[in-house]
Order: structure tokens, then sequence, then C-alpha cells
């Protein structure tokens, strides 16, 4: 695979202003994947760039908030296994779909995540923290980051805001952990399947 040294900077510089954006509020993604897929790269490559690249900058912003004492660990910790299995869950389902038609799935999927990302977060009317719920959001939003990935981080902040009642501070930061379980579950699955394409997937991730 080549590119051209003006879409390798076109990317990094998507990376970097992507990883800003996820150490925030997420969906940094959605800046990322539409740079690498207009570079013609083969979609399964342009996932696993993109997940390297997002796992290192979601572990820089977690250590951030940590410092910070902004992370509710007790309940990160609840649904990390079931983020680590949905996201792997995902990632197999990705690979099972030949390039041509997970290209096409993954423009469809592109304005649908912009738009859910951008919703304004809703107060939720029983404010009492339903953290029975935590395995179910880890999982489908797991699997979902697997398969996609963009917005996965906005959609976390969104779900621990509305059903865990947690300020928005504290959800961006409590999202990270398991943002990261997610990322490295389905990063690692893409490395045994050979999609990651180091030459571009590190200088992204320096950049993020």
């Amino acid at each position: 695979m080549t590119i051209s040294l003006l879409a390798c900077a076109f990317v990094v510089l998507a990376a970097f202003v992507g990883g800003f954006i996820d150490s925030i509020a997420g969906g940094g993604g959605l800046i990322v994947m539409p740079a690498l897929l207009l570079t013609g790269l083969p979609p399964h490559v342009a996932v696993s760039c993109n997940k390297f690249g997002s796992s290192l900058g979601t572990a820089v912003a977690l250590a951030n908030f940590a410092k910070s004492h902004l992370v509710l660990w007790k309940t990160a910790l609840v649904g990390i296994g079931f983020a680590l299995v949905g996201a792997h869950l995902g990632t197999r389902l990705a690979l099972a779909i030949s390039p041509d038609i997970f290209g096409k799935i993954l423009v469809i999927l592109l304005p649908f995540a912009l738009i859910l990302t951008l919703l304004p977060p809703r107060e939720a009317k029983d404010k009492t923290p339903k953290v029975w719920i935590m395995p179910l959001i880890c999982t489908i939003i797991g699997a979902y980051d697997g398969f996609f990935g963009p917005g996965t981080g906005s959609f976390l902040i969104l779900a621990f805001h509305f059903f865990l009642s947690m300020s928005l501070l504290q959800a961006s930061a409590t999202a990270k952990v398991l943002n990261l379980a997610s990322n490295l579950s389905n990063l690692f699955t893409f490395i045994f399947a050979g999609t990651i394409w180091w030459a571009l997937a590190i200088p992204m991730a320096i950049a993020s």
C-alpha cells in the first residue's frame, strides 16, 4: 500500500485534531475516519489504523483525567469485561465482511454517528443511578466500537450522564476507561488479522 506524502500529512493532521476532540468529549473518529477513507485505503486498514491512534490518545487522556481524580473507578470496573467482549465480537464481525461491502457500510454509518454525537445531552427524570444497566451499555457500545468506532466516546458519555447520573466531566473521564478497553480489544484483534499499516498508524498515534 502507498499513499502520497500530502495524503499522509492530511491523515496525521486529522489524527491530531481527532485526538484533541476525543480527549474532551469523544467523537474524534468522525474526523479521522473520513480522512482515512478519502485516501483510498481499504476499509479494514482504515479502521485498524484509526484504532491504533485513538488507543494511544485515549490512554493519554485517561491518565490526565485520573490525575485529576475524576474517574469513577468502581463504576468503570463493572463494565470493562463487557466492553472487551463486545468490542471483540464487533471486530470479528467487521473482519468477516468483504472490503467492498464493509466500505459501503462505513460510508452509510458516518452521517448517523455524526447526528447522534451532536445531539444535546438529556437529563434523566429519575436521577437514581442505574448501575445494573452498565453491562448492557458497555456490551452494545463496545460492539459498535469494534465494528466501526467513531462517536464511541460521545455515546458512552451520554449514556453515563443519562443512566448513571454522572456529571458530564465525570462521564467523560469514566468513559475513557471503557473506551480504552474496547479500543485495545479490537486493536489486538486487528493486529492478529494483519490489517494494520504500521507506516501510517504509528505517526497517527503520535499525533493523536
